[in-house]
Order: structure tokens, then sequence, then C-alpha cells
């Protein structure tokens, strides 16, 4: 409602079918280039139509000053007064924007900070921020800039922070409105004005904290000014923000820039260079659109055949590793069955061998019992043999002399005798011991051994009365050795008598000798049967702990076999999941491949091939015959050149084209062989 505005003459503004002629392009630069400039033509056309209108709706509305004219009477709402205001201000815009274009385009380089129009552009732009701002209230005073929503799309597009840091970082700017004016220099720069406004629109709940409900940029309007600043784009700027002073300059707008201007006669020529530089600026858009959509699709397919190698190496990885598994399992089993039948084996064979060695003990023990027998037997004849020899004694006493001689014999006789029972002894201590410990070793056998424990307790109580028997033997040498004492005496008397039987106790010792060496004998083999019998004992034992262990070993296996089943079980799902996910990545990368195709075509289409004039060709480029009369001209609609009627014969259909058109040889032969390569 406060904004300034400047005009010279109203008289002075042009119509809008003046501007439509303008707008328009030669016929023959139209026919080349229609395809690709009928969105650049469509655009200036309705920018046209809409330049004379928003003049004279700006005069109306009492932006354009008439002189000496009187101010309208407030009747309108304040509704109706901010529609107009809207429309005034897209007008606006429009015109701008539209001979900024135009005046870049007919200058044809990099334009400066000092470029008039572009002056103008950004003090509409900067009023079409500023419509319908709320005024925020400080402590110094009031304060309304267009800063404060452009600050919210640096948290809206990431994009923008280089932007508003540099903003940040420069010294000279002092207020919100220098640094709202370097932000817009900034992204016109980048060409990225229009996307970041667009940011801005998207959230319009946050635009209604810094806006009015019926400002500009919260209404359709502003979409429409977006959708134009696209335009811009085409145009190139350097705008240096330092050594400007950017927070003192008004914001006035200039309408001489938008009247009429008298043409010079250069006006053809320079609409045809800007006609050439637009065609330019939008092939270059197109490509720039073309390589960014090409190279987001190769980074994904480049992806996609990373992560389709990758399941590959781990498909082959879990396929070798399920076959060492199944392996591994068949050898287990195998190792099991042999264990089995081993264990049976070695089962029986200890059965028969424990059976074999109770039979051949219950032998030994009937041998070693008829054995005793016999030694008590033999006790018994030797306890008479002493009685009598007792009562011979007492009968020849008075031979003392002769008694003597036999005496040192018999006590010789009776040392050895000691000898060999203090060896028996030692024999009996260790039966007993061996015995002890065939007992405590026989608890921890099998119930089968039980009979043996049995025999061998018979046999220590057999040993024990052998034991009393050598004591009462024992006991009575002691009483012989008495008896001879007293018998010295009369040993003098009965030497003569002796004589005579001495000889026949010789040979009964003789025989008591022979039977002890026997006796002494069947102990050694005794004991060396029980050693045998320990040490079968003692592999019993072993081979038992080994069949326990194997016992354990194979529990432990059906446990492992059980998890690799399980295991085998969950890799087949992932294996079948996985499957299943290469197949879709397959469809997804054969579609993706064939998109591909069709860009890469349409991008050779677009890029490398420049549409020769008739003007500049005087020659055909393939026979270099010149054109005349009868041989007229024709440009390939592939490559852009020109050729005679004989080199450019051929048809084809292009993806550019919808009906086959004229290609020449060379083009022809290129794309049957591009077309066979992608059949097969």
């Amino acid at each position: 409602r406060e904004e300034d505005f400047e005009i010279i003459d109203r008289k002075q503004l042009p119509d809008a079918a003046e501007l439509r002629s303008e707008g328009k392009l030669k016929p023959e630069e139209a026919r080349w280039s229609a395809p690709i400039l009928s969105l650049a033509r469509k655009a200036s056309e309705n920018l046209a139509l809409s330049y004379g209108s928003a003049l004279k709706s700006a005069s109306l509305a009492g932006l354009v000053s008439k002189p000496g004219g009187s101010d309208s009477p407030a009747k309108t709402s304040a509704r109706c007064h901010a529609m107009e205001e809207r429309a005034n201000l897209m007008n606006m815009m429009k015109l701008s924007i539209k001979i900024l274009i135009q005046s870049a385009l007919s200058l044809g380089r990099t334009l400066d900070s000092d470029f008039p129009p572009l002056q103008q552009f950004f003090v509409v732009l900067e009023h079409c921020l500023k419509h319908g701002l709320k005024v925020k209230k400080t402590f110094i005073g009031q304060n309304k800039s267009f800063f404060g929503p452009l600050e919210l799309v640096e948290k809206l597009c990431p994009e923008a922070s280089d932007i508003a840091t540099s903003v940040k970082n420069l010294p000279e700017l002092k207020t919100a409105v220098g640094r709202g004016r370097a932000w817009l220099y900034l992204a016109l720069m980048q060409k990225k004005l229009a996307d970041y406004l667009k940011v801005l629109l998207d959230h319009k709940h946050l635009l209604s904290e810094f806006y009015e409900p019926d400002a500009l940029m919260m209404e359709e309007e502003g979409a429409v000014i977006v959708g134009l600043l696209v335009g811009l784009n085409v145009i190139d700027a350097n705008l240096c923000l330092k050594g400007e002073d950017l927070d003192s300059q008004v914001g006035v707008i200039d309408f001489s820039l938008y009247l009429k201007e008298t043409q010079d006669s250069d006006g053809k020529q320079d609409g045809g260079i800007t006609a050439v530089l637009d065609q330019k600026h939008y092939v270059e858009e197109l490509n720039r659109h073309l390589s960014c959509t090409v190279a987001d699709l190769q980074n994904k397919i480049d992806c996609l055949e990373k992560t389709n190698s990758k399941l590959q190496e781990e498909l082959a990885a879990a396929t070798d590793r399920i076959g060492s598994l199944q392996e591994e399992q068949q050898q287990l089993k195998q190792q099991n069955e042999l264990i089995r039948e081993q264990s049976e084996k070695s089962v029986e064979v200890t059965k028969e061998d424990t059976k074999v060695e109770l039979d051949t003990y219950k032998q030994s023990r009937q041998g070693l019992d008829e054995m005793y027998s016999d030694v008590w037997k033999q006790l018994k004849e030797e306890k008479k043999i002493r009685l009598e020899l007792e009562k011979e004694l007492e009968l020849q006493i008075g031979m003392k002399t002769e008694m003597e001689i036999a005496m040192k014999l018999l006590e010789k006789d009776t040392h050895e005798k000691q000898d060999t029972l203090v060896a028996l002894r030692q024999q009996l201590e260790e039966v007993k011991a061996i015995n002890l410990q065939m007992f405590h070793k026989s608890q921890n056998a099998e119930c089968s051994l039980q009979q043996k424990t049995e025999a061998i307790s018979s046999f220590e109580g057999k040993t024990d009365e052998m034991m009393s028997s050598m004591k009462q033997m024992e006991e009575r040498l002691q009483l012989a050795e008495k008896a001879r004492q007293a018998a010295e005496e009369h040993c003098t008397k009965m030497r003569q008598e002796l004589a005579g039987r001495l000889d026949t106790c010789r040979q009964q010792m003789s025989q008591m000798d022979s039977k002890c060496s026997t006796l002494e004998k069947e102990l050694k083999s005794e004991k060396e049967q029980r050693q045998t019998l320990q040490k079968e004992l003692h592999q019993e034992k072993d081979a038992t702990t080994l069949l326990k262990t194997e016992l354990q070993q194979m529990e432990g296996l059906k446990k492992e076999l059980r998890k690799l089943q399980d295991e085998k079980q969950q890799l087949e799902k992932v294996c079948e999941e996985q499957e299943q996910a290469l197949q879709e990545m397959g469809l997804h990368l054969s579609q993706s491949k064939l998109k591909m195709e069709d860009i890469k075509e349409v991008n050779k289409a677009l890029k490398g091939h420049t549409w020769l004039k008739d003007d500049e060709a005087t020659h055909c480029k393939q026979c270099e015959k010149e054109f005349s009369i009868s041989r007229r001209k024709h440009h390939c609609r592939n490559c852009g050149d020109i050729f005679c009627n004989t080199c450019s014969s051929n048809e084809l259909a292009l993806p550019s084209y919808p009906k086959p058109v004229r290609v020449c040889d060379t083009c022809h032969t290129l794309l049957l062989q591009r077309c066979s390569s992608n059949s097969s």
C-alpha cells in the first residue's frame, strides 16, 4: 500500500498485439527449433499477453501516478484491495522477468549487479516478498523484514546452508533487509531461487508466522511467481556482494524499462540472436537435467549390481556350506554306524572273555582246595610222626652221645625249615594284600563278578585257618626244643639206638623238602594267575570307560546332528528368500537397463549434433559434390548435416520423431547396428 512506483508517460505503453508480434520468431528458424523451443515460446506468449494488462491495471489501481489527479475514495473493502495488490505485483513480476530474459539473451554474456533490468527484478521481488508481512515488535521498535521467512529455507532444505553461512559471515551487512537481498543474489547465482521459494510455499503453516492470510506468498499468486522464476535458470549472473551497500538501497520500481522504445534497424538481427541464445540455454538446461537423471540411474544400477554380486557370493558360500555340512553329516552317520558295530563286537567279546575267565577261576579254585586238603592231610601225618618221635626220644634219652650229631643235623634242618616258614609267612602276607586289593576292586566290578568276591572271602578264611595251624606248629616246635634240651642229657644213651633211625628220618625230611618245593612252585603259579587276573580286570575297566566315553560322544554327535539339521533348514529358507530377491532384482535391472538405453538414445540425439543452415553448406558432406538446381540439399534428421539425395535416400524411425524420417547413409548403418546389438 505504501510502495513507491514511477512512470514517465502512460501513452507510451505497448499493446498486447505488438508484444506478441515481437515475441514471434522467423519462420525459417521456427522450422528446426520448433520441437525444442515450444515451451519457451508458450511462456513468452503468455508473458506478452499479460504485458499491457499489467500496466493498465497498475495505472487503474493507483500504482501509476496521474498528473493533477486526485486520490480515489476508499470505498472498496480491504479484501478487494489486497487482491488488486497481488494481481498488480504478479503482473509486474511477469514483466520484469520477461524484460530480464530478453535483455540478457540479447546481451549474450553473464550479468553484473549494475545491470538495470536485474536491479529492477530484485526490487519487484522484494516488494512481492514484503507484501502482507506481519510487523514484529521488539525492544527497539517495530521490525518488518522479509529475511525471517528466508531463514526457514536452511531448515527445510539442507542445500541452502551454504548461502545462510556466507550471508552471516559478510561484515558489511548490518540490517535484516541487507541480508535478505544478499540471500536473493546468492540464490540467483546458484540457479535455485525458484526451488528454494517452492520449498517455502510447500510449508505454508510455517509461513503463517510471518505473513498475513491474504499475503501474496500465502495465495495462489505466490505459486505462479515461483513457476515464472524457473525461466531464470537460463541466465548466468555474476554478482559481487563486496563493496555494495545493500542495507541503504531504495527499492523504487522504474517503469521506464517496461515502456516501448524505438527499434533500430538491427532489431531483426538481435531477435535472431536472442532466439539462438534462447535455444542454446534451453538445450543446456535439458542436457543438465538429463545428465542428472542419467547419473542417478547409473548410481542406482551400480548399487544394484554391487548388491547382486554380494547376494551371489553369499548364495555361493551358502551352497558350499550346505554341501560341506551334508558331507559331514554323511561321514558322521558312517562313523556312528562303525562305532556301533565296534561297540557291539567289543561288548560280545568282553562277555565271552569274562565267561571264560570265570570258568578258569572256578577250576583254579577247585585245584587250590584240593591242594589245601592234601597239605592238611600231610600236616596231620607229620603231627603223628612228631608224636611218635617224642615217645622215642623219651625212651632213648640214654643215647645222648649219638643223638648230639643227630641233634646238630636236626638243628640245621630246623633252621632251614624256619627260613622256609618265614618265606611262607611273607608269601601269605602278600597273598593277603593281593586278596584285599582284589576285594576292593571286585566291589566296583559288575554283578557278574560277585561270585569271585565270595570265593576270595572263602579263600581268605582258609588262609586264616592255615595261619592258625602254622601258629600251633610253632608252639609245638618250641615244645620240641624244650624236649630237645631235656633230651640232650639223655642223648649219650640214645646215640646207639638212634643211629639206625636217623637214616629213616633223613629220608622223611628229604620227602618233606620235596613237598615244600612243590608247594612253593604252586604258590608262584597262583601268584602269576592272580597278576594275570588283575591285568585282565584293569583292561576290562579301561574298556568300560572307553565304551562310556564313546556313548557320551555318540550323544554329543546326535545333538550336533540335530543342530546341523536345524541350521540346514534355516539356510534353505534363507536361500529361498535370497533367490526370490535375486529374481526381483533381475527384473528391476532389466527394466532399468531398458530405460537407460532409451535415455542414452535420446541424449545422443540431443548431444553433439548441430543443425546446419542451408547457406553454410555448398557441397555434400559425403560425396563432396556441389549443390545445384538438379542436386538439391537434404538435412539428415539424426546428425543435422546436409547431404544430396543419393547420400540421404534412407528413412528410419528416430526417438524424437514418431514417423520414419530422412537419414544419411552413415547414420543409417550406425542405427541399424545399434538396433541389431540391442535385439541380440
